[in-house]
């Protein structure tokens, strides 16, 4: 009698089943998961709660911040304004008054601004120490903006020139008496009248001679620097039919030849 043969193969994985264990599976997974958030939620949940408020409180401050800065700043820019239209208008009092609280309030700028102008009236009226002085206080100021002190530290040394050796002002302007800076031409004017009165023409000319040559100064300070070179023996006429149109005695620049 024959034998059937044994059938060792294991019966096929039944699908239903499958799918209930898969889907119980996943429910224990996201029951662990919410465990979990849960535990970490009160756990970490005040913190992130006081980081998420110092945010919003932090964030809200420099919009606060912000705006306060540019409403200061517009208000300041009135009252600078005022004072500007005060002093164009020749009252020299009233723009004074306007200037004296802009001076010890605002930004550095403002402040800046403030007290070279009423260096500036000071100077106009006569009070050439007080003037001096408030140009000593912004060039020294370590707060002002550097641009300022500099013109702070030329109106200084000019309204002290004549008492002043000339190489204490040659040591002061000297590193703005250089092409490229925005104060090439009033530093390098300076420069060259204390060469002068060491006795320096050799190098006083050359001097006058480039700043006439320089085209971002100002044509006023170009002219009186070209006359000055001239007058020491160094060229500096660059264009000769402008240079007698813009002279004073020179009139009009010939015509050409027919």
């Amino acid at each position: 009698m024959a034998l059937r043969p044994a059938d060792n193969t294991s019966p096929a994985p039944d699908k239903k089943a499958l799918a209930q264990q898969d889907v119980f599976m996943r429910e224990v997974d996201e029951a662990l998961r919410e465990d979990q958030l849960k535990t970490a939620m009160t756990r970490y949940g005040v913190v992130a709660g006081i980081a998420v408020v110092a945010l919003l409180a932090a964030l809200g401050g420099w919009l606060w911040w912000r705006e306060h800065q540019q409403a200061v700043a517009g208000e300041l820019g009135e009252k600078y304004t005022v004072a500007l239209d005060q002093v164009e208008a020749g009252r020299l009092g009233p723009a004074k008054s306007a200037l004296q609280p802009l001076t010890s309030e605002g930004p550095a700028g403002a402040r800046a601004a403030a007290l070279l102008m009423q260096a500036g009236i000071a100077a106009e009226e006569g009070r050439r120490a007080e003037a001096a002085k408030i140009y000593a206080q912004v060039a020294t100021g370590s707060d002002m903006p550097q641009p300022y002190r500099d013109l702070a530290t030329i109106r200084d040394v000019a309204i002290n020139f004549d008492g002043l050796p000339p190489e204490t002002v040659i040591a002061r302007l000297k590193p703005l008496a250089v092409p490229g800076n925005p104060w090439f031409g009033s530093a390098g004017e300076l420069v060259a009248a204390a060469y002068l009165k060491q006795g320096k023409n050799d190098l006083a000319g050359p001097l006058f001679a480039q700043i006439a040559k320089d085209p971002t100064v100002p044509e006023t300070l170009r002219t009186r620097t070209r006359q000055m070179s001239g007058l020491l023996g160094v060229d500096a006429i660059v264009d000769v039919d402008k240079a007698l149109v813009n002279s004073p005695v020179g009139g009009a620049a010939p015509a050409p030849a027919q």
